[in-house]
C-alpha cells in the first residue's frame, strides 16, 4: 500500500506540472525579452527532467476499464494493451508475431496438429507478472475459463468459440483442443482483445463476481513494458516502467493515458500546441487536420485495415415502456415494431449518399462501402455495390409499393399504424454528429423522422452495468460506430451468430449487438469454421457478409482508415490497423 501511495503522489505531481506548463506557456516572447524567454524555457526543461520521461497519450474516448474483457470499447482494449499482453499480436502488415509465446505454432513446426483439432503454444522462459510473480500456463487456462463463463459477461467471448478445452501440459506449454477441425486456430490469445490475465489476481472474479472486482478490474497485473499505478474511470490511466518486463526496458518513466474532450481538441494538443505526444482516432474533417499539421509540431498518421463505420439496426423493441424487456431478444418474441420489415431499412440505405459522407467528412481516411467485411480484398463481396449510388426516388417508390404510406399527410409514413419515428445514437464526435445530421435529412425525404442522440464516448463504449446508454444495451432504434475484422474475418463474423446476442442474463456481453438471429447465417458460419483457407472459405465469407447486409441488420457507410497524430519528436510509433495502436508502445522513445 505504501508503494501505491507514493506512486499516486507522483502521478499528482506530474499532472500538476503538466497543467502549470500548459497554462504558463506564452504565445510569443515580448520584444527585448529573449533572455527571460530562454530562462523560462530552461526552467520548463528542468521541471520536465525532474519529473522524468513522460509519454502523454490522448484518447478522447476515455477508458472505462484498462482491459478488454468487461468493456468492448477500443479505448479500453488499448488502455489494457499498455500492460496486458496476448500470446501473439498482429503487426501492421497483418502478420502474426510472437509476444508471450516463443513462436507461432504451425502444422510445419508441429504446433498445429495435422487434423486441425489442436494448437500448442509454448510460453517464453522466465515470464513474470508486474508484481514479480511467475507467469505460467495456468494463467492461460484461467483466462479461457474466465471469459468463456457466460455469467462473467466477457465482451470477447466470441474469440473462444469452438474451443473444447485449454490445458496446461506443463508450466510453459498450453494445448488448446477444438470441438471440430479448425483451419484458422489463431483467434484466442492472438491480438490485444484477448490478453492473458493473472489466475491468482482474478481467482475470485469468475462469473457474476467479475463485475464486482473493482481492484482487479482497474489495476490488472500485466507482463507488458509498463504497469498500471493509477486509474480513474472515464478519465485517466497512469503507468510506470515495468521492472519485470521480458523485453528491453521501456524508454519512458511514466505513461499518462488521458481521456475526455473531443477528437479535434486531441488533434490540436499534438499538432498545434505540442502538449501531448500522441492522439488517437481523429475523426476530424481532413481540411482541419491539414491546417493543424501545418504548424509543424506533429504529423498525421493513418492505416487501413478492416474498420467500417456503420449503422446498426435494432432487431428488438427498445421502447422504454417495456421496462427490463427493452431491447431483449426473448427468443425472437420481442421484434422491433417496424425495422424488421426489410423494405423500411432497405429504403433507408438507398437514401444515403455514402460518397458525400466519405469525401466531405473523412477525406483521405475514408472510402464509401456497402460491406461489413471491407478487407482483405479476396474476402470482399461485390454483390452490394448498388448502395454506392444514392436513390431517394427509388427509396420512396419501394416504400409506396410495400404499403408504407403517409396516411395522414404529416410527412411521416406509417407501418401497421405506427409512424416511422426513430431514435439514432452514437458517440459525441463532430464527424459522427455531421453524419447523423445528413442521414436525418435524407431519411426525412423518404418520410422517416429521426431523433438524434449522442453520448460521451467513455459512457457509450463503456461497460458500466448501471448505465442505460452503452452501445451493448442498445436502447435506441439505431446506433452508429466502427469495428472491423482482423486478417481472417472468422472471429469478427462470429459476433453475429444467434448465441452472441447480448441480454440481461449474459450481462450484455455478446457481440451480436443488433440482436439478429438468422439460422442460415449460423449454418454457413459453422461451415466456415471447418473450411481451410482458399476459394471456398472466401466464398463463405462473402455469403456471410451478404446475409448481414441484405438482411439490413447493419447499414455500412464508410471504410475507415485509422487516423492518429504523433509529435515529431516521438519515435518508434508503427500505427497498426489490425491490432491495438498501443501494440508496440514499449518501442516508443524520443
Amino acid at each position: 500500500m505504501i508503494g501505491r501511495h507514493i506512486s499516486s503522489l507522483r502521478v499528482i505531481a506530474i499532472l500538476l506540472a503538466m497543467a502549470f506548463l500548459l497554462a504558463a506557456c506564452p504565445a510569443a516572447a515580448p520584444a527585448g525579452g529573449a533572455e527571460m524567454a530562454a530562462d523560462e524555457e530552461m526552467a520548463e526543461e528542468e521541471a520536465m527532467e525532474e519529473e522524468g520521461k513522460v509519454l502523454t497519450i490522448l484518447y478522447w474516448q476515455a477508458a472505462s476499464l484498462p482491459g478488454p474483457y468487461l468493456s468492448g470499447g477500443t479505448k479500453d482494449q488499448d488502455a489494457g494493451a499498455i500492460t496486458l499482453e496476448p500470446l501473439a499480436n498482429y503487426d501492421p502488415n497483418g502478420t502474426i508475431v510472437p509476444r508471450l509465446a516463443v513462436e507461432i505454432p504451425t502444422i510445419e513446426n508441429g504446433g498445429v496438429s495435422e487434423d486441425l483439432m489442436t494448437i500448442t503454444w509454448m510460453l517464453k522462459e522466465g515470464l513474470l507478472w508486474s508484481d514479480g510473480s511467475n507467469v505460467t500456463s495456468e494463467d492461460v487456462v484461467f483466462t479461457w475459463q474466465y471469459c468463456s463463463n457466460e455469467a462473467t459477461g466477457c465482451t470477447a467471448s466470441e474469440a473462444f468459440l469452438g474451443i473444447e478445452s485449454v490445458e496446461a501440459v506443463d508450466d510453459r506449454t498450453i494445448k488448446i483442443t477444438f470441438d471440430s477441425p479448425t483451419p484458422y486456430p489463431y483467434n484466442a490469445f492472438v491480438g490485444a482483445n484477448t490478453p492473458i490475465i493473472s489466475s491468482v489476481q482474478f481467482a475470485d472474479c469468475v462469473g457474476a463476481a467479475a463485475q464486482t472486482c473493482n481492484e482487479q478490474n482497474t489495476a490488472p497485473l500485466g507482463t507488458g513494458p509498463y504497469r498500471i499505478i493509477d486509474f480513474k474511470v472515464n478519465d485517466v490511466a497512469v503507468y510506470e516502467r515495468n521492472p519485470h518486463y521480458h523485453g528491453d526496458p521501456a524508454y519512458f518513466d511514466t505513461v499518462i493515458f488521458k481521456g475526455g474532450g473531443d477528437a479535434a481538441s486531441a488533434a490540436r494538443a499534438v499538432l498545434e500546441t505540442g502538449e501531448a505526444d500522441y492522439a488517437w482516432n481523429l475523426q476530424v474533417e481532413p481540411d482541419i487536420l491539414r491546417d493543424m499539421e501545418a504548424a509543424g509540431l506533429g504529423t498525421v498518421i493513418s492505416a487501413f485495415a478492416g474498420y467500417v463505420e456503420r449503422v446498426l439496426v435494432n432487431q428488438t423493441n427498445p421502447h422504454s415502456e417495456l421496462g427490463d424487456d427493452r431491447s431483449e431478444y426473448m427468443g425472437g418474441d420481442n421484434p422491433h415494431p417496424f425495422l424488421t420489415f426489410a423494405p423500411i431499412p432497405q429504403a433507408m440505405s438507398m437514401a444515403i449518399d455514402r460518397t458525400l459522407i466519405s469525401e466531405q467528412l473523412y477525406g483521405f481516411a475514408g472510402q464509401p462501402t456497402c460491406n461489413v467485411i471491407p478487407a482483405p480484398l479476396h474476402y470482399v463481396s461485390d454483390s452490394n455495390d448498388g448502395c454506392l449510388t444514392q436513390d431517394i426516388d427509388g427509396a420512396n417508390a419501394l416504400l409506396d409499393e410495400n404499403g408504407v404510406l403517409d396516411s395522414d399527410g404529416d410527412g411521416i409514413r406509417e407501418y401497421n399504424g405506427l409512424p416511422l419515428k426513430i431514435s439514432y445514437q452514437t458517440s459525441t464526435n463532430s464527424v459522427r454528429q455531421k453524419t447523423q445530421a445528413l442521414l436525418r435529412q435524407w431519411w426525412l425525404q423518404i418520410g422517416i423522422e429521426t431523433e438524434l442522440i449522442n453520448h460521451d464516448a467513455s459512457v457509450f463504449f463503456g461497460g458500466d452495468p448501471n448505465s442505460p446508454d452503452t452501445y451493448q444495451k442498445f436502447y435506441t432504434d439505431l446506433q452508429m460506430y466502427t469495428t472491423g475484422p482482423t486478417i481472417d474475418p472468422q472471429q469478427h463474423l462470429s459476433n453475429w451468430i444467434c448465441d452472441q446476442i447480448p441480454m440481461r442474463e449474459n450481462s450484455w456481453g455478446g457481440g451480436n449487438i443488433f440482436r439478429g438471429c438468422n439460422s442460415e447465417y449460423d449454418t454457413l458460419f459453422e461451415q466456415l469454421t471447418q473450411t481451410p483457407v482458399g476459394p471456398e472459405r472466401e466464398a463463405l465469407v462473402k455469403q456471410l457478409n451478404d446475409i448481414n447486409v441484405q438482411s439490413f441488420y447493419q447499414i455500412p457507410l464508410v471504410y475507415r482508415g485509422e487516423v492518429s497524430a504523433q509529435l515529431n519528436t516521438l519515435k518508434g510509433v508503427w500505427i497498426n490497423g489490425w491490432d491495438s495502436q498501443m501494440w508496440n508502445v514499449g518501442d516508443w522513445h524520443r
